[in-house]
């Protein structure tokens, strides 16, 4: 039986979150649809939300010419999580790309986020 895009990026995904927990490392995740992309730094024990960033936010809307959908958004957006985490007293995680290829907006995140501090 085939699977969908959909559940073939949530296995990927899977796996990535098994080997960041056995590490107990807290996390910086990324979800993104065709208009938004959001960022969530969470706890090692993957039980709190210290920090999120997103392009659905008000004060990133105004920032935005356009929709949240392109490189520039999710590089503001890299920046944005990068300082609210370090506000939150983590400078350290691990990345997890939720199964999504590190390309285009992803890296674009990923980047922005380690050239304004965090370590990954």
């Amino acid at each position: 039986m085939a699977t969908s895009k959909k559940e073939q990026r949530q296995r990927r995904a899977r796996q990535t979150r098994v080997r960041i927990a056995l590490q107990g490392a807290v996390r910086l995740t990324v979800f993104r649809t065709n208009l938004h992309i959001y960022a969530s730094v969470i706890s090692g024990e993957g039980d709190k939300v210290l920090a999120t960033a997103s392009t659905a936010e008000k004060e990133v809307r105004d920032q935005l010419k356009t929709a949240g959908g392109n490189v520039a958004a999710a590089a503001l957006i890299g920046k944005r999580i990068a300082e609210k985490a370090k506000a939150a007293g983590v400078e350290k995680v691990a990345f997890d790309r939720a199964g999504y290829q590190y390309h285009g907006r992803i890296k674009a995140l990923a980047d922005a986020a380690r050239e304004a501090g965090l370590q990954f």
